[in-house]
């Protein structure tokens, strides 16, 4: 406690950096997922495709995938964001397709009955009835970006991994605590919002 009442600056920044560097890896992956969902939701061949690349990025393990890219970005937090981007699509993609393709269809029937377009039909009924199933699967990728971004130290990117390394570098257990924790903080406060953003998308569709 003493170590960060003297240091909490340092520890602001580091979160700062941390929040940076997930907020715009799941702002781009998200953007990214929302425009491929939605045009492989209904395209079959098209959507196993995008999960088989997707899932490929997936499974590649983080510190390899920021090594990979060291000779192509170099260091720092553009590596941190494309790596971050890429472990994020799977499980966009797929909740942004999973949530359009859930839709009923006698509700879409009923929208072309009424006259509208397949981009109105998008725009007004699917995507809005979709919305529950993409938030938890937001929630899922932010949560992960989030635990995950704390490796990114590794590449100079900053965060709250730094506290981290130099901590155990340095044999320093404050340091490490108060990343760790504050890490964990992070996660859960998100984890907690997106759950209640959830639920109320959902209770909103129910009735």
């Amino acid at each position: 406690m003493n170590w960060f009442l003297r240091n909490w600056p340092d520890v602001l920044h580091s979160l700062w950096e941390h929040v940076a560097i997930s907020l715009t890896a799941l702002a781009i992956a998200f953007a990214i997922s929302l425009v491929v969902g939605i045009v492989a939701a209904r395209r079959e061949k098209l959507y196993g495709t995008v999960m088989t690349v997707s899932g490929f990025l997936y499974t590649i393990p983080t510190l390899a995938f920021l090594a990979f890219l060291i000779p192509v970005v170099g260091l720092g937090r553009a590596n941190a964001i494309i790596t971050m981007v890429a472990f994020s699509l799977m499980i966009l993609i797929r909740s942004v397709a999973t949530g359009i393709r859930e839709v009923p269809a006698d509700i879409i029937d009923a929208a072309r009955g009424m006259g509208m377009s397949k981009a109105q039909i998008m725009r007004r009924i699917e995507l809005p009835l979709a919305l529950p199933l993409i938030v938890a699967g937001l929630r899922v990728s932010a949560v992960t970006v989030i635990s995950v971004t704390v490796v990114a130290a590794y590449v100079n990117a900053g965060g709250l991994g730094t506290l981290i390394f130099n901590g155990i570098a340095s044999d320093h257990p404050a340091k490490i605590w108060t990343g760790a924790l504050t890490v964990c903080l992070l996660s859960v406060i998100v984890d907690l919002s997106l759950a209640l953003l959830e639920r109320r998308l959902k209770n909103r569709r129910a009735a």
